[in-house]
């Protein structure tokens, strides 16, 4: 039997339709220390049969980040749920754009059993958004939380989520449900938003952070920035007096890369003395952990840092 695509008359949808006629940004050549190693170990090749086996998505795969061989071969996965097409088009972003599909009601089960074959200590769970669900997955997430719960008792808990924008009460779901860190990244100083961020409100992601704290001051709360969008210092520093404001625990800051042309460039790749010196002046101004280096993403060596962040916060009750 012969399968034709027509792909003249029905062109296959392109993953991001809303920059295919934007023009290409270049960016500067990558410099030696953000180089890293294709991902080809036996400890890789197991993670990602495990992901496919139960019909998951990673942000991992989905965002092209570049730590994917160093995480999957420690059987470290970040599962994105809900999908993976979001209602947004940030310009910094890899994942998929478009009207997403129903959710999968089995996926929380699925995401729980993938955590017990993996035998993980700690699962980051992030997601696509869903402006178009009412609660925007609120309780998808509650309910993914609560599936590995029940599967994995000893297993820490990690959520990034959405910012729940005009999602009444949706915050509320999520935290009832107890994950261990609560992430919702800012990814850019506020006067980058309208080209960076778009569909998000830098305020509206500060007093989400703040909110959490509210609702329940045991759980730690996390956020990250992306540099190298053209961002200037004193804007980065005014990020960290902000989320400090909102009592945040942990802060992470890595550098943008370039998913393709289409894409927002780099304006510059930020050494790592710079970055050095950020995670200096972030942990003076009070976060209990910091993270900050060209390849820092969000869920990277989640579990050491979660360990780490326990500790600094047990020697601060002293």
């Amino acid at each position: 039997m012969v399968v034709i695509v027509d792909t003249i008359a029905n062109p296959l949808r392109p993953r991001h339709p809303e920059k295919v006629n934007r023009p290409d940004s270049a960016s500067p050549p990558k410099p030696d220390w953000i180089r890293v190693r294709a991902p080809n170990t036996r400890g890789y090749a197991d993670t990602r049969n495990i992901v496919r086996a139960n019909g998951l998505h990673t942000v991992c795969e989905e965002a092209g980040c570049p730590n994917i061989g160093e995480c999957w071969d420690k059987k470290h996965a970040t599962f994105m749920i809900m999908g993976d097409t979001c209602t947004r088009a940030c310009a910094f972003c890899n994942v998929k754009t478009g009207l997403p599909n129903a959710l999968d009601v089995a996926e929380p089960q699925n995401v729980a059993e993938a955590v017990a074959k993996l035998g993980l200590a700690h699962v980051v769970i992030t997601s696509v958004d869903r402006d178009d669900l009412a609660d925007g997955g609120a309780q998808h997430f509650a309910e993914t939380i609560r599936a590995i719960r029940a599967a994995c008792p000893s297993t820490t808990i990690e959520i990034l989520t959405p910012d729940f924008l005009r999602k009444e009460g949706a915050l509320e779901i999520v935290v009832a449900a107890k994950p261990d860190v609560f992430n919702h990244n800012l990814e850019t100083v506020p006067s980058r938003y309208l080209t960076v961020r778009p569909g998000a409100r830098y305020f509206h992601s500060i007093r989400l952070l703040q909110r959490v704290k509210e609702l329940d001051p045991t759980i730690f709360t996390k956020s990250g920035i992306m540099v190298g969008l053209g961002e200037e210092r004193h804007e980065v520093l005014q990020v960290m007096d902000d989320l400090r404001s909102a009592e945040v625990d942990f802060l992470t800051i890595g550098q943008y890369l370039q998913p393709t042309r289409k894409h927002h460039a780099v304006m510059r790749y930020v050494p790592p003395d710079e970055f050095s010196s950020y995670e200096k002046v972030a942990y003076t101004k009070g976060f209990l952990m910091v993270s900050a280096s060209p390849l820092t993403r969000s869920s990277h060596h989640a579990g050491e840092d979660f360990a780490r962040l326990k500790a600094a916060r047990a020697a601060n009750a002293r």
